[in-house]
């Protein structure tokens, strides 16, 4: 890939510099290399140093010096002109895609078992998901059968989360799956999904995840985690809104759920990211009234989703430098 040649390492330094200062939003402390500087002249090693100064991890720290370059082979330089479009990262339309959903999937609620998704079908929240965690396979066929004849008649789309044999058996609507599912995944399983009708959501973390998740053409995206949680430990600190709203903006043809820490103090912040949708996991689970959680959350989105403006990031004017 042909890309832009700084005329000299201290021009290289001062976009390297340019670029983290322009997007000092994006930055997450405990992953940064503050003193990161380029190797070279090259336009993917400035980017890829203000990447990691702004803590993005390595395999995600290349998938931006990467894009960057592709994007400035039709544009000039400007270090503000962060990478937003999926041909920038040179993501091809799927062959094949998964079942669509819904674009916008609203209030997204997690759910430890059967008895919980019942609970919140009749709540009238409109996507849940079983993330049922147990080794017993009969138990497990138990949860998901009971958890699909719960939602009928309620008009909620149902996902299951990890157990996608026994989610088709069953006649889910559809599956969740993480990058390590994913990972476990032979080409004929993701043939027999897709070739089943069910939607297929995907969790990612961050770019190299977002593309690995884009190949395989999926009917939602999850980004996350947003904010702290103490549910799991994340390969990956939290992302937060800055982040989200990228995100959000490169994937807008794929519907979106936001996942992580979300809660009604949140929703704010998730609304303006542009994000499709949702989840919660404790701010149904963990509340003394569940289904009066479900409703208030369920307002508060929808009027977010009336008056908040769309979301525009604006950086500092940066310092001069030369390119070649």
């Amino acid at each position: 890939m042909t890309s832009i040649t700084f005329s000299s390492l201290a021009d290289a330094a001062r976009a390297t510099d340019a670029i983290a200062r322009a997007h000092a939003a994006l930055a997450i402390a405990r992953d940064a290399e503050p003193t990161a500087q380029p190797g070279d002249t090259r336009l993917p090693s400035v980017v890829y140093a203000a990447a990691r100064r702004l803590g993005f991890i390595d395999a995600d720290a290349r998938c931006v010096a990467d894009a960057w370059a592709r994007r400035c082979q039709t544009r000039s330089f400007d270090p503000h002109d962060w990478p937003d479009d999926p041909a920038d990262f040179g993501w091809a339309r799927p062959a094949e895609r998964f079942a669509p959903c819904p674009a916008a999937l609203g209030l997204y609620a997690v759910l430890p078992d059967a008895d919980w998704v019942r609970r919140m079908a009749l709540a009238a929240v409109p996507t849940l998901q079983l993330r049922y965690k147990d080794d017993n396979l009969q138990r497990i066929r138990a949860q998901v059968r009971a958890a699909v004849q719960a939602v009928q008649g309620t008009g909620a789309r149902l996902f299951i989360n990890d157990h996608w044999r026994e989610a088709l058996e069953a006649g889910a609507y559809g599956v969740h799956l993480g990058q390590e599912d994913l990972d476990r995944l032979s080409a004929d399983d993701l043939q027999t999904l897709r070739a089943s009708g069910v939607r297929l959501g995907i969790s990612t973390h961050g770019y190299a995840e977002m593309a690995r998740a884009w190949a395989v053409g999926p009917s939602y995206l999850a980004l996350g985690a947003v904010f702290p949680t103490t549910l799991k430990a994340m390969p990956t600190p939290p992302q937060g809104p800055a982040r989200l709203a990228r995100y959000a903006h490169l994937v807008q043809t794929v519907p979106t759920v936001a996942i992580g820490g979300i809660g009604l103090a949140e929703l704010p912040a998730v609304a303006a990211s542009g994000v499709g949708s949702f989840a919660v996991v404790r701010a149904i689970t963990g509340a003394s009234n569940p289904e009066q959680a479900a409703q208030d959350l369920i307002r508060a989105w929808e009027l977010l989703q009336k008056d908040t403006p769309p979301h525009r990031h604006v950086g500092p004017t940066a310092p001069g430098f030369s390119v070649l």
